[in-house]
């Protein structure tokens, strides 16, 4: 085998606070975030959004440090991958490539092609797939597959998602049960697995497998886990008008505390790396919602990071995919599922699925509105609020 390059992606974070609000608008100009019936209004929208949020978000990046230790975390999970694979025999360069801030994956690519690589294993740093993370990063990359010969020349394979991974199980479990046991009766902690959401037209129109391959990673976690413990799985960070999956994990946190639920672990599932969703939501908001719901005994599981039972499972993956048929972008962005990312969908009367993706988008219709009227001077920001 010659030059071997993995390229790990993840979503990236703003390393100070001045970056908040150019990267709020990469996120929200991303049609895999938001979902429009007019990709013009995309970009308008995501200023809006970006403008509107900002200073909450600064705010919240500010009791975290004043940035995300996102890129200095998954930096450093590149370099314990780069020296577990050589010591398994296998050399090979990493690349860190982020879909909303520096590094972007843009430059990852242009690093990688300057190397000369020869076989290249894409990996994203989400053990479950979703159209939304590695579903986006997979379209951006077929893109510049499409519009580079001297990609087009390079042998490459896809990991779409991982969360089945031995390996990656055993860290969970045992990250799970160094937090239980810190209880005093470790068998009667409630276990809270709290999934990054995503709006719920993703898996019923679109076919996303999300929901689906968090709900199986849960089980296997549990069954490797294997103790007594009873758990329940929520969906955090939602945002904007429509509808995300459920239970969310601040209702589901209300509804154990009026069950009489008093030692809780919260494990993010979907997270490899702390980030603001670790630190700043589970940790203060969540955190302070569990105590009003008399939930006093509250912990979080770190999310894996660096721990090397996890490090040792990136580094299988990437030599299991050098040693299977390649699996192509082309393969991945439809989620193996053979559906389309935006199926046509039509219009429905009553209480359906599709009226109510349609009344989401409309109510940006009305975003937007604003926002011109905004910039002819005929302005009602005060009646805009459905987005803080």
């Amino acid at each position: 085998m010659g030059r071997v390059g993995v390229l790990l992606l993840n979503l990236g974070g703003p390393d100070k606070l001045e970056d908040v609000g150019p990267f709020l608008y990469n996120l929200f100009s991303d049609p895999e975030i938001i979902r429009l019936p007019f990709r013009w209004l995309q970009r308008p929208l995501a200023w809006f959004i970006a403008s509107r949020r900002m200073k909450t978000s600064q705010e919240n990046y500010k009791q975290i440090g004043g940035g995300s230790p996102l890129r200095r975390i998954t930096e450093a999970q590149g370099e314990a991958l780069k020296e577990q694979l050589n010591d398994l025999g296998q050399e090979a360069n990493i690349y860190v490539g982020m879909r909303y801030w520096h590094p972007y994956t843009e430059e990852a690519i242009a690093h990688l092609t300057q190397d000369d690589i020869e076989k290249l294993v894409i990996l994203p740093l989400y053990p479950q797939f979703s159209i939304s993370t590695s579903g986006s990063s997979f379209r951006l990359l077929e893109k510049l597959w499409q519009e580079d010969p001297k990609l087009q020349r390079l042998e490459y394979t896809v990991i779409p998602s991982w969360y089945k991974q031995r390996g990656y199980l055993q860290a969970m479990a045992e990250l799970i049960a160094q937090e239980i046991d810190q209880f005093p009766n470790p068998d009667d902690v409630h276990i809270f697995f709290s999934a990054h959401g995503v709006p719920k037209s993703y898996v019923e129109e679109a076919g996303d497998p999300y929901q689906q391959e968090i709900e199986e990673c849960t089980y296997l976690i549990m069954q490797t886990l294997n103790r007594p413990n009873a758990h329940t799985l929520a969906y955090q960070s939602r945002v904007g008008p429509v509808e995300w999956l459920q239970p969310y994990t601040e209702d589901a946190l209300k509804e154990l505390g009026t069950q009489g639920v008093k030692d809780l672990v919260v494990v993010p599932i979907s997270f490899v790396s702390e980030h603001i969703e670790t630190l700043q939501e589970i940790d203060i908001e969540y955190r302070e919602i569990a105590e009003d719901a008399g939930i006093h005994n509250f912990r979080r599981v770190p999310a894996p990071n660096t721990h090397p039972v996890f490090i040792r499972a990136l580094a299988d993956l990437v030599i299991e995919a050098m040693q299977q048929p390649n699996f192509k972008l082309s393969q991945a962005a439809q989620m193996k599922k053979r559906v389309k990312m935006y199926p046509p969908e039509s219009w429905e009367w009553g209480m359906t699925t599709s009226a109510e993706v349609w009344n989401g988008r409309i109510a940006m219709l009305g975003f937007i509105a604003l926002i011109i009227e905004l910039i002819t001077g005929r302005g009602l920001l005060h009646m805009i609020g459905l987005l803080q």
